[in-house]
């Protein structure tokens, strides 16, 4: 890297990442010499950064944790990936961000150079269509955010499907988003047990200030795995679909929100949908963009079926 101003940027970025660099690693992440690392990391100190380096055969280099910093910086991939971001953001089913994520995708658009404000300006104005799902309160999803990584006990009132409204008090242990829906995965202390529990069926969260141990899943399983098995349980259905497509293709057409996509062969490849309701998952898999064939469950064939019957008696009258 030539300009020594940007070689600086973008050495402060990749320190800020929450690791430690070793003097040769930064070196060959800029294309650079060591000495040349080594005379940019006091430059850096000059300007006030504080850059801590450990001693050593190789030695490491990370900013110091705790320590008032000077303003943020962002290297141009970090800034388009933000202000993607954002504007994914004014679509959530997160409720009440829609308008400060506009204005924060603004305000990062004036203070960028000219060479990425068009790129920015290019994101701002595409379309993006709403996700379905249920509403969620952002302070109910920073809550049990901030719960999970304290390991701090909780107190929420939840709703179930019946209307059925409980008092809770669990040990949080991971949110998951999966599908169009956010999860909360949790050790029930009133019934000895864990449990899973929708978001948009959650509130009145209490954080209780009380800490505890960190828990393990059942059968060593990691959260991903435990929702899906909770999931099943409550009659939820989780698809496979054969999709006429290679998979490469099909990733730049298919959100990761619809499921986990897998080779299947060259012109081909599986897609395996969350857990989900019956009626939901044969609505998303009637909208794909791909054609594709149901491989199980059949239970979903005849809902898909009666999807297409209804779309085809609707436009009958239409004339091609």
């Amino acid at each position: 890297m030539r300009d020594p101003s940007g070689r600086l940027l973008q050495l402060l970025s990749l320190l800020q990442s929450p690791r430690e660099w070793t003097g040769i690693e930064l070196a060959e992440r800029l294309r650079v010499t060591p000495r040349t690392i080594r005379r940019d990391i006091e430059r850096l100190r000059e300007l006030g950064y504080p850059v801590h380096a450990t001693q050593g055969n190789i030695g490491g280099y990370r900013l110091a944790a705790g320590t008032a910093m000077p303003p943020l910086v962002l290297d141009d991939e970090e800034a388009v990936a933000i202000a993607i971001g954002l504007r994914t953001a004014t679509t959530a089913t997160i409720t009440g961000i829609e308008d400060a994520a506009l204005r924060a995708l603004a305000k990062l658009e004036q203070v960028l150079p000219s060479r990425l404000r068009h790129r920015l300006s290019d994101v701002s104005d595409a379309d993006v269509l709403p996700v379905p799902g249920p509403p969620i309160a952002p302070e109910t999803l920073a809550a049990l955010a901030a719960a999970c990584r304290a390991r701090e006990k909780v107190r929420f009132t939840y709703t179930k499907a019946g209307e059925d409204v409980s008092k809770r008090f669990v040990e949080p242990h991971r949110l998951i988003a999966a599908g169009a829906r956010w999860y909360l995965i949790a050790f029930d202390s009133d019934r000895g047990d864990w449990r899973t529990f929708r978001l948009d069926r959650i509130d009145a969260v209490h954080r209780t200030g009380l800490r505890v141990p960190a828990r393990e899943l059942p059968d060593g399983m990691d959260a991903a795995a435990w929702l899906t098995r909770s999931l099943r349980r409550t009659g939820a259905i989780q698809a496979r679909i054969l999709l006429h497509e290679p998979v490469e293709t099909a990733r730049h057409r298919l959100s990761a929100r619809q499921g986990l996509l897998e080779p299947a062969d060259e012109h081909t490849c599986t897609l395996t949908t969350y857990p989900d309701a019956p009626h939901y998952t044969a609505y998303n898999i009637a909208l794909l963009p791909i054609p594709y064939t149901l491989l199980d469950p059949p239970e979903l064939a005849p809902l898909i079926r009666a999807i297409g019957e209804r779309a085809i008696a609707a436009t009958t009258h239409s004339q091609p």
